[in-house]
């Protein structure tokens, strides 16, 4: 996705992980407005069109109650 390259608008950290039913990931963005634009400008061309996959994530939205990064978290993984 290009993440630490070339971050895209709106938006404020990913997290990503493997379970036995597959790949999940929690996402927050500034508005669900950055973050649909980022999927149909940066996502769908690769995922659709270069790897050829045609089903739809689920996807949820729910508001941000609280963020707390500890101050000595890397942003790396």
């Amino acid at each position: 996705m290009g993440w630490e390259d070339d971050a895209p608008d709106g938006f404020v950290m990913h997290m990503g992980w493997f379970a036995d039913d597959g790949f999940h990931a929690a996402d927050v963005w500034e508005t669900e407005d950055h973050f649909t634009r980022f999927i149909a400008d940066r996502v769908a061309p690769v995922v659709k069109g270069e790897l050829g996959i045609t089903t739809e994530p689920q996807v949820t939205f729910a508001p941000l109650y609280r963020r707390f990064i500890a101050p000595d978290a890397s942003s790396a993984a």
